[in-house]
Protein backbone atom coordinates (compact mmCIF):
# COMPACT_ATOMS: atom_id res chain seq x y z
CA UNK A 1 0.00 0.00 0.00
CA UNK A 2 1.57 3.16 -1.50
CA UNK A 3 -0.01 5.45 0.89
CA UNK A 4 1.54 3.68 3.88
CA UNK A 5 4.58 3.60 2.99
CA UNK A 6 4.39 7.37 1.99
CA UNK A 7 3.48 8.18 5.63
CA UNK A 8 5.97 5.59 7.14
CA UNK A 9 8.97 7.19 4.43
CA UNK A 10 7.56 10.87 5.63
CA UNK A 11 7.65 10.43 9.30
CA UNK A 12 11.25 8.86 8.92
CA UNK A 13 10.17 5.55 10.49
CA UNK A 14 11.33 1.96 9.26
CA UNK A 15 8.64 -0.76 9.10
CA UNK A 16 10.08 -2.56 12.57
CA UNK A 17 9.41 0.98 14.16
CA UNK A 18 5.98 1.15 12.92
CA UNK A 19 5.19 -2.45 13.96
CA UNK A 20 6.46 -1.80 17.60
CA UNK A 21 4.35 2.03 17.55
CA UNK A 22 1.09 0.20 16.79
CA UNK A 23 1.83 -2.52 19.04
CA UNK A 24 1.41 -5.39 15.65
CA UNK A 25 3.85 -7.61 14.61
CA UNK A 26 6.53 -6.37 11.64
CA UNK A 27 4.72 -9.79 9.60
CA UNK A 28 1.10 -8.02 10.18
CA UNK A 29 2.40 -5.03 9.38
CA UNK A 30 4.28 -5.78 5.88
CA UNK A 31 1.11 -7.63 5.08
CA UNK A 32 -0.32 -4.57 4.48
CA UNK A 33 2.28 -2.40 3.24
CA UNK A 34 2.93 -4.91 0.49
CA UNK A 35 -0.58 -5.26 -0.48
CA UNK A 36 -0.32 -8.58 0.53
CA UNK A 37 -3.66 -7.83 2.52
CA UNK A 38 -6.42 -4.96 3.36
CA UNK A 39 -6.05 -3.60 6.57
CA UNK A 40 -8.25 -5.02 9.03
CA UNK A 41 -10.28 -3.58 11.61
CA UNK A 42 -7.76 -4.10 14.54
CA UNK A 43 -4.93 -2.60 12.39
CA UNK A 44 -7.22 0.61 11.21
CA UNK A 45 -7.84 0.67 15.12
CA UNK A 46 -3.88 0.44 15.84
CA UNK A 47 -3.44 2.73 13.29
CA UNK A 48 -5.59 5.30 14.59
CA UNK A 49 -4.48 4.91 18.17
CA UNK A 50 -0.95 5.58 17.29
CA UNK A 51 -1.36 8.14 14.67
CA UNK A 52 -4.63 10.34 15.71
CA UNK A 53 -4.23 13.18 13.80
CA UNK A 54 -3.89 11.33 10.31
CA UNK A 55 -6.85 10.95 7.61
CA UNK A 56 -7.56 7.33 7.78
CA UNK A 57 -8.73 8.08 4.37
CA UNK A 58 -5.61 6.91 2.64
CA UNK A 59 -7.02 3.09 3.28
CA UNK A 60 -9.96 3.30 0.98
CA UNK A 61 -9.37 3.92 -2.73
CA UNK A 62 -11.18 6.50 -4.36
CA UNK A 63 -13.52 3.66 -5.92
CA UNK A 64 -14.99 2.82 -2.52
CA UNK A 65 -15.37 6.45 -1.70
CA UNK A 66 -17.67 6.68 -4.55
CA UNK A 67 -19.16 3.10 -4.23
CA UNK A 68 -20.27 4.72 -0.53
CA UNK A 69 -21.61 8.23 -2.39
CA UNK A 70 -23.46 6.14 -5.08
CA UNK A 71 -25.16 4.64 -2.15
CA UNK A 72 -26.15 7.20 -0.66
CA UNK A 73 -27.29 9.21 -3.28
CA UNK A 74 -29.09 6.58 -4.17
CA UNK A 75 -31.28 6.09 -0.69
CA UNK A 76 -31.75 9.73 -0.41
CA UNK A 77 -33.35 9.13 -4.18
CA UNK A 78 -35.54 6.45 -2.88
CA UNK A 79 -36.48 8.33 0.34
CA UNK A 80 -37.67 11.04 -1.84
CA UNK A 81 -39.73 9.27 -4.22
CA UNK A 82 -41.69 7.97 -1.13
Amino acid sequence: MKQLKDFRLNHGYSRKQMAELMDISLSQYDKVEFSQREPSQRFLKKFKQSFPEFDMNIFFEQSQHDLCNLTVQTERRNEAGR
